[in-house]
């Protein structure tokens, strides 16, 4: 089972499933997928995993979703509707990741998955002991996989501070898993804003090569950038069901990211929302 009944020129809008934690205030997980996937012209579905009280200062109160409603959730959503790609956000622990790990098994479309581990604020969204599951379960079925650099090093078990250290650890982390990995570099020194894709290429009669392609724009000051990973994330996978290839879909999503970022309302005494609203066309 596939997952898909049509081909991706004769589906309108393209079925995108958000597999993650709900956001009260609105700002990052579910909620951002959901104004992401829609502003980008795809049909919204979701599994939700984990509900969050939170707001633009912090977490408040987690309370994870037992892991047999979340598979059953994902079950529900490709067994009628169908779907053309997943996102994959927080997962609080290891029996929702072997539920949603056994539930995409199963399928063949892109899988964009973002290791959601800590929040902006600076709140655990992860029982560490589901990180080895999400290493051994659900690293092995993503197509893409887009950590920050916190979550980049914490994968590794490694300091990762610089676009350099970056960019070595990125293919690492693709060359360990087989999946592409896109490297989000905002917490980095440099004057930039440098994210680095990494992608395994097959050779007939050689070995197989990773190449890596560095996407980088002025850093924007501002403290609205919650939910940025959310998006982004849920961005791609979008432009992935749209039919677009791995590395123009992230150039569109970082694009899409950017003039939210820009638009953004203002709203919260802390790490605002972005202004997914306000992004019309790319």
């Amino acid at each position: 089972m596939n997952g898909s009944k049509d081909t991706p020129s004769e589906r309108t809008p393209p079925r995108v499933l958000s597999i993650a934690g709900s956001d009260s205030s609105g700002g990052a997980g579910i909620q951002a997928d959901i104004k992401t996937i829609t502003m980008l012209g795809g049909y919204a579905m979701t599994a939700i995993t984990t509900v969050t009280a939170q707001n633009s200062v912090g977490v408040q109160a987690i309370v994870p979703l037992a892991g047999q409603v979340v598979g059953q959730q994902i079950a529900s959503c490709v067994d009628d509707i169908g779907v053309d790609a997943i996102k994959i956000g927080m997962l609080h622990d290891a029996d929702i990741i072997a539920q949603t790990a056994r539930a995409l098994s199963v399928l063949d479309v892109p899988i964009v998955l973002d290791p959601v581990m800590i929040s902006t604020s600076g709140a655990a969204l992860i029982d560490p002991k589901a990180i080895t599951a999400m290493r051994e379960e659900l690293f092995p079925l993503a197509t893409l996989i887009t950590p920050n650099l916190p979550e980049l090093g914490h994968l590794l078990e490694r300091n990762v501070t610089s676009s350099a250290q970056m960019t070595e650890a990125a293919e690492e982390l693709s060359k360990k898993t087989g999946a592409a990995v896109l490297a989000k570099g905002g917490h980095t020194e440099d004057q930039r804003i440098i994210d680095v894709l990494v992608q395994r290429f097959a050779q007939e009669d050689a070995p197989d090569i990773w190449r890596g392609v560095q996407f980088d724009h002025a850093r924007i000051n501002t403290p609205h950038t919650h939910g940025t990973g959310c998006t982004l994330s849920s961005a791609i996978a979008t432009l992935l069901a749209h039919g677009q290839p791995l590395e123009h879909a992230v150039r569109l999503g970082r694009n899409f990211v950017l003039r939210a970022i820009e638009s953004a309302p203002g709203y919260g005494e802390g790490n605002g929302p972005l202004g997914h609203h306000a992004v019309r066309k790319l």
